[in-house]
């Protein structure tokens, strides 16, 4: 049995890179695939899986504890977990200046990597296609909404921001790329490597197009490793309270100084936060603290009901086999 490290999942498919060795093609073993209790327990990129190599074909039979996950609500009505990347070290969470800049969204960003225990980092990108003032009320409204996250601006056309961002690359470590459709991070990763990775021309308002269709891990010339993730239309939260509080530190300081310990900073008497911090950060914070306890309460509900219900099949199963 080697180590490796996930690189891409194809559906079925697993790429894996065994310790000192090259990539190979893996399926994961059919007990392994039956005793995972959910989709979250199997394998994702940047994973490290114990493989089983036979004629340079692997069988994945478990997967290591990850030191960071990376995951949000799965998309549409369905409560549950979905997996982006495991072990990553530093997110950057790209943002178009031009057309996607949202701090609404900034914030979900940011609460999905810290709740994964990730450091993250935001990227201005097509600083281009605005002024420095622009750029500069741009910098200003992520102030203004409380976020402290390091901020860099780049331009893929101009090549501004680019040195800073590949200095704080180092090796052996794992980034990820993180943001909409169309943001520039294909073109990003081709201007840090200095290949041809596949991108698409934009469109006339200079929004790019969307060109990743899969979650890979690509190794750069320094040894750091680079996850390149598709753009995300939607970023629910689920079960996020650690990273809903680390990304808004203006309400967790102040809400030490609350009479009420439980205080929810919405009508109580002696609430420390309401009044003393901007009412749009603190809408915000409201917002994704009700959605993540909604969608933890369903998501929980729904995994007792599913227990009860294999406890229940068991015992059928039990039943039936000492009548035979």
């Amino acid at each position: 049995m080697r180590t490796a490290r996930v690189m891409a999942v194809d559906r079925d498919l697993y790429t894996v890179r065994p310790t000192g060795g090259e990539d190979i093609q893996a399926r994961l073993s059919g007990r392994f695939r039956h005793e995972a209790e959910d989709a979250t327990k199997l394998p994702c990129a940047g994973d490290r899986v114990a493989v089983e190599i036979s004629a340079e074909v692997g069988v994945i039979h478990d997967v290591l504890p990850r030191d960071t996950v990376l995951r949000r609500k799965r998309p549409g009505k369905d409560i549950d977990f979905q997996l982006i990347a495991a072990n990553i070290d530093v997110a950057f969470v790209v943002q178009g200046c031009h057309f996607d800049f949202n701090v609404r969204r900034l914030d979900r960003y940011l609460v999905v990597c810290r709740d994964g225990e990730i450091r993250p980092v935001i990227v201005l990108s097509k600083t281009d296609l605005i002024t420095e003032d622009e750029l500069t009320g741009v910098i200003q409204r992520i102030r203004d909404a409380g976020i402290d996250t390091e901020i860099l601006s780049i331009s893929n056309v101009t090549g501004e921001g680019l040195s800073q961002l590949t200095d704080m690359i180092e090796p052996g470590l794992t980034y990820c790329l993180l943001g909409s459709s169309g943001v520039g991070k294909t073109t990003l990763i081709n201007r840090l490597l200095g290949t041809d990775y596949e991108t698409q021309a934009c469109s006339a308002t200079g929004q790019g197009i969307h060109t990743t269709t899969r979650r890979q891990l690509i190794e750069m010339g320094n040894g750091a490793y680079l996850v390149d993730t598709p753009g995300m239309r939607e970023l629910g939260i689920l079960d996020a309270d650690d990273g809903i509080s680390e990304s808004f530190p203006n309400i967790t300081d102040r809400a030490a100084e609350c009479r009420f310990s439980d205080c929810t900073h919405t009508h109580e008497p002696g609430c420390a936060v309401r009044g003393s911090v901007d009412e749009g950060e603190l809408a915000s914070y409201h917002k994704l603290v009700r959605e993540s306890e909604w969608n933890a309460q369903t998501y929980h509900e729904r995994r007792l009901a599913d227990r009860q219900f294999g406890k229940q099949c068991k015992a059928i199963m039990k039943h039936k086999s000492r009548d035979a």
